[in-house]
């Protein structure tokens, strides 16, 4: 059969970033970074060339980068892993063994850091994993939590049906990273601990991407405050007989035009926001946790410190929306009061044009009348004159022909002029435009 040209590449989608297989004992630093404006329109592909030229420069193979995952030995004990996301790139470092010192990862970060330089934007998070065998004591682990992480914010949790724990505290150390551990069953497979270790970087880079919205929606907030206040006052101002509608129609639109463009500024934001809060929750959930040594657990912690920001971004979303129709709503309000005024005023004009006409018809018929006496007066003198000599051999006086021409003179003069009108009138019945 026939196959779809896109065929290949969507099945190739689902295998584009494999996560790395990870052994314990391991360390893992992480960066993700993020440019600080238009990060959706960076060239990406700029960054995969830099990122192929160091690979070549250090003599390893840059064939297997692809369009936006790398993940290679770079060092004997070192993989690397790049990839590109709409908005950040990522950066992990593997060491496939532990420092000394827990979280005493100077070289591993340096190593990073070494890569990360010129290939990507600022770093918007930074995370330090250190992935050990479960102690045979259960103490241990305890002792080793309390000294790694701040109890007050420690957040851990049995996680995959107790094949491990994963312990955090979500606050950076003296190197700016995010620190966490992972103890794990020493028979659980390289690629289970990797998957969850994935899903630990995803986690926390995904809850940073997720509170971007935060500041924004907390700018908006107080904008939305102001408009809140603007908009109160118009209507009320509205609803009083004297107000001028269209002085504060303007004034609407103007708040609407500022609500539209903060929308058209913030949809993407607060749109992101809640795709990277699901992600979030739903790396948490794949943990299948359980509560470990009565502590809270990853989603109780974000349920108390996570979940409200979200919510405050969200909440900030639906007032945004709903000042738009609420804006909306009395801009039509406004217009009908306008277009009620105006046809008021319409009808006005019609009344005074209608007299004026009226007049004007009135003293068209009185012009008429005395165009009649007029015409009629200089015809009976021209014809009086001209029929004298005729009247005067019939034996007529001059004022007895005169009588005799009024009244015949006055009734073809009126006749005249009612045609003459008339026809103007049917003239202008049959003008083009006239339906």
């Amino acid at each position: 059969m026939q196959e779809h040209p896109r065929r290949r590449d969507l099945i190739d989608e689902l295998h584009a970033r494999p996560f790395a297989e990870v052994s314990a004992p391991c360390d893992v630093v992480f960066l993700a970074c993020k440019h600080p404006e238009n990060a959706v329109g960076r060239d990406r592909a700029a960054e995969r060339d830099r990122l192929i030229d160091r690979l070549s420069t250090a003599g390893l193979d840059a064939e297997k980068v692809g369009t936006n995952h790398f993940l290679d030995r770079v060092a004997a004990c070192d993989r690397l892993k790049w990839e590109q996301h709409s908005e950040f790139t990522s950066l992990a470092l593997f060491r496939e063994d532990t420092a000394a010192e827990a979280f005493d990862f100077d070289d591993s970060r340096a190593t990073l850091e070494g890569w990360a330089q010129s290939l990507t934007s600022p770093a918007l998070v930074q995370v330090s994993i250190r992935v050990e065998p479960v102690p045979e004591d259960p103490a241990t682990m305890a002792t080793r939590l309390s000294q790694w992480f701040n109890p007050k914010s420690l957040a851990a949790a049995r996680i995959l049906d107790g094949s491990g724990v994963l312990a955090g505290d979500f606050q950076l150390d003296e190197h700016g990273h995010m620190r966490f551990a992972l103890f794990v069953a020493t028979d659980t497979s390289p690629a289970r601990v990797g998957q969850v270790v994935q899903s630990v970087l995803e986690i926390e880079t995904y809850r940073a991407m997720a509170m971007l919205g935060l500041h924004r929606a907390r700018k908006l907030a107080k904008a939305l405050t102001d408009f809140d206040q603007r908009l109160e006052d118009i209507v009320l101002t509205m609803a009083k007989a004297d107000a001028n509608a269209e002085g504060l129609l303007f004034n609407l639109l103007d708040i609407s035009s500022t609500l539209e463009e903060q929308a058209a500024l913030m949809t993407f934001r607060f749109g992101a926001t809640e795709a990277y809060n699901a992600i979030v929750h739903d790396r948490i959930e794949l943990l299948r946790e359980q509560r470990f040594e009565g502590l809270q657990t990853f989603h109780e912690f974000m349920m108390r410190r996570f979940d409200p920001a979200i919510r405050t971004v969200s909440s900030t979303q639906d007032r945004l929306n709903s000042q738009l129709d609420r804006t909306t709503r009395t801009a039509e309000l406004l217009r009908t009061r306008v277009d009620v005024s105006r046809s008021a005023q319409n009808q006005s004009l019609l009344t005074s044009m209608d007299r004026r006409t009226g007049l004007q018809l009135r003293l068209q018929r009185t012009v008429e009348g005395l165009s009649v006496i007029a015409i009629s007066y200089y015809a009976v003198n021209l014809l009086s004159g001209l029929l004298y000599p005729l009247a005067d051999a019939a034996g007529f006086s001059k004022a007895e022909l005169t009588a005799g021409l009024v009244l015949p003179v006055v009734g073809v003069v009126a006749l005249l002029i009612r045609q003459v009108r008339l026809g103007a009138r049917r003239r202008d019945d049959n003008s083009p435009g006239q339906d």
